[in-house]
């Protein structure tokens, strides 16, 4: 028999199947290996059940423990917060062994758990080799991206742009987004998007009292005294209840700060928030003792973080 001159690539088609056996061994192998690096971190660090966020329930909490888990294993802070949210999106039973984690992550995509399962357990049909199996083109597809998909981090950002153009989309998307603490955490960073926060927020108190107030004036009930009393107890508690979430976090985060030397710029950053957090307390109590609630110029420029 005359051997096959038949080539892949720089190879001959013996050679490259001795190839693919070993890397299909290798890949195997780094699957397992990110599953258990998600399953450590979901383990240090769980999921609620619902909207995705951490037990330690605060702003910090989850960044902060991942990052200490990234400097000891010597593994990426992104690559062990995205392995931890695959492993939480495949329990172990539902995982197929055969099939790569980059799979399971891009499948993971899909919102409906029995959905996902059932989906990883029906490859469609591989027309190149005639099976059943999925590759990223088909997973990706099956979530509803068509192509090679965006690559670098600003394709995917002008993807995300181009699905959420949307404003009530957008609202939504970025809504669920800000349930995870270190999206929260990282979009907080940035001056213009905390201004915004900060404004919707004051806007939205403001627009609810003018309608309560609109309400109490059209109506004659003998019970608008109470109302108004009421509406100002739960202010009360609101303004109360969220000095009790600053101090108990506060409590949470401090401590873990014994084993960790914040650099020069990080040091830099928590004394300037502390100024923003010493100027909302006098304004807190300046409110209080006097009524009075508007702000100069410079406090809010303080307050906006410029």
């Amino acid at each position: 028999m005359v051997p096959s001159t038949e080539k892949v690539g720089n190879v001959s088609v013996g050679r490259y199947e001795q190839i693919v056996d070993r890397l299909r061994e290798a890949a195997e192998k780094l699957s397992k290996s990110s599953f258990i690096i998600g399953d450590g971190a979901l383990e240090v660090v769980p999921m609620q059940e619902h909207g995705g966020r951490s037990v330690a329930d605060d702003l910090f909490g989850v960044s902060a423990w991942l990052h200490r888990l990234s400097e000891d294993i010597d593994v990426p802070y992104n690559t062990i917060k995205e392995y931890r949210w695959v492993a939480s999106r495949w329990p172990d039973r539902h995982r197929c062994p055969g099939v790569a984690f980059s799979t399971h992550q891009i499948l993971a995509a899909i919102s409906d758990p029995e959905e996902r399962w059932a989906a990883i357990k029906n490859p469609p049909l591989d027309v190149r080799t005639g099976t059943r199996r999925w590759t990223p083109e088909t997973a990706r597809q099956r979530v509803g991206y068509h192509g090679p998909g965006p690559e670098t981090v600003q394709e995917k950002i002008e993807a995300v742009h181009d699905l959420v153009a949307d404003e009530q989309v957008a609202a939504q998307v970025a809504t669920d987004l800000l349930r995870r603490p270190s999206v929260a955490f990282e979009a907080m960073t940035d001056h213009t998007a905390r201004h915004q926060v900060n404004h919707a927020q004051v806007e939205q108190s403001r627009r609810l009292r003018e309608a309560d107030e609109q309400q109490l004036n059209r109506s004659e009930s003998p019970f608008e005294p109470e109302v108004r009393r009421i509406n100002l107890a739960l202010e009360f508690l609101d303004l109360v209840g969220a000095c009790q979430r600053f101090v108990a976090a506060t409590g949470r985060i401090v401590p873990s700060l014994r084993e960790r030397r914040l650099s020069e710029d990080e040091r830099e950053t928590v004394h300037r928030n502390v100024d923003r957090v010493r100027a909302t307390c006098e304004w807190i109590t300046t409110a209080v003792d006097t009524g009075e609630v508007d702000v100069d110029e410079e406090l809010a420029k303080l307050l906006r973080g410029e």
